[in-house]
């Protein structure tokens, strides 16, 4: 009976798993403006690539976010509308926040990984590269 559970709850089952909350978080996130979907479906990508190939494949070919997450996979492109988008809505978010009674050092440590993830996602390349 031991092994039995063992080959259930392995490594396969948690990404499985995490893959299916990602996505049911990605499509929240689409009905809901203030939450990321990109990212859940990203992960979900991740989690499925490792875990469950026809899940992946799904994502991969479904016809509103395949594309993109194909051009992340292959080549780690995050589309100028994404890096507007996540731009102004983390900008929005944090004037909001600052109209809060937050502490000085809740405005700062928002304001820095707010920087560093618009810095890293400058990095990345807007298009495919040309073939």
């Amino acid at each position: 009976m031991k092994k039995h559970a063992q080959k259930l709850f392995n490594r396969c089952f948690w990404l499985h798993l995490a893959g299916i909350l990602c996505v049911a978080l990605g499509f929240i996130g689409m009905a809901l403006p203030v939450m990321p979907t990109t990212i859940f479906f990203i992960l979900a990508l991740a989690c499925f690539t490792r875990s469950n190939p026809k899940l992946a494949n799904w994502l991969l070919t479904h016809p509103k976010f395949g594309p993109t997450l194909a051009a992340w996979q292959s080549h780690q492109v995050v589309p100028v509308k994404g890096k507007w988008g996540a731009g102004l809505g983390m900008l929005f978010g944090f004037v909001i926040l600052c109209m809060t009674t937050a502490p000085w050092f809740v405005l700062v440590g928002v304001a820095l990984t707010e920087l560093m993830v618009m810095a890293y996602l400058l990095s990345k390349p807007s298009e495919l590269p040309a073939s």
